[in-house]
């Protein structure tokens, strides 16, 4: 089995080596087709106003001076071109990517463009309990339980053009209470918060924060499962349409 390795942390963040790690337990033909630099927040976008330049590092480990959609991207159409991956993995991110945060996550989005390629994808990240932990994030949870998540993954008949959300609490291995497959939840918009200081010239700059997220009744969404101390496992779609209003618009077109 084939494996192509990236991130959004970029080609020299912890967590990629992390993932090395487990995906070595899984095949011996991996690759790594990653960002340079961070990338966090960069969700599915591409770039097109400036050349991309590829440097290698190794036999099959290459930085792409891009986005995590511009690695995956480069990846399947240059890098691999002629050995296709059967598997995408992405992360392991430092930091959860919990309910809306896959719409700006660029791990979640490099697996979305691996689904959306037609290969099996899965993303991966772990929680962290503070805020300001740099590269001292522990990664205990994924460094363990990482393989044994997966590996029901590998063969399961998942639709065309899906792929999974992985989610590891911020707790040590042995405290990890197992795996939840749960939805993706939807966190409350005014948690947000923006930290505003002022630069030595006078001028003010601005940071986005963000504040204590809800919790569902039934604990049934990946933010809950989180919290309550298991892996969180979401299948996503790509097909954004909202069905059930298809009808509704119809019909509002037609009464024009």
């Amino acid at each position: 089995m084939r494996i192509l390795l990236t991130n959004d942390d970029g080609y020299h963040a912890p967590g990629l080596k992390v993932l090395e790690d487990i995906a070595a337990t899984l095949s011996d033909d991996v690759w790594i087709v990653a960002p340079a630099d961070e990338q966090s927040g960069a969700g599915h976008s591409l770039t097109l106003t400036r050349p991309l330049r590829v440097r290698q590092h190794g036999e099959r480990r290459f930085a792409v001076a891009g986005t995590p959609t511009d690695a995956v991207m480069m990846a399947l159409a240059k890098i691999m071109a002629d050995a296709k991956p059967d598997l995408i993995l992405s992360g392991v991110n430092r930091g959860a990517n919990l309910a809306e945060d896959v719409t700006y996550s660029g791990t979640v989005s490099a697996a979305m463009e691996g689904a959306l390629a037609g290969v099996r994808s899965i993303a991966l990240s772990q929680a962290y309990v503070r805020e300001g932990m740099g590269d001292v994030v522990p990664f205990d949870a994924a460094r363990h339980w990482g393989a044994r998540v997966l590996a029901p993954l590998i063969e399961a008949p998942l639709a065309p053009r899906t792929l999974v959300n992985i989610n590891f609490p911020a707790l040590a291995a042995d405290q990890v209470l197992g795996t939840r497959v749960v939805a993706q939840g939807l966190r409350d918009y005014g948690r947000l918060q923006i930290v505003t200081n002022r630069d030595p010239r006078g001028y003010d700059y601005h940071w986005f924060a963000l504040g204590p997220s809800i919790e569902t009744p039934a604990h049934s969404t990946d933010v809950e499962a989180v919290a309550d101390g298991y892996i969180a496992v979401t299948p996503l779609h790509l097909d954004l349409t909202h069905h059930e209003s298809l009808a509704m618009l119809a019909s509002a077109y037609r009464a024009e």
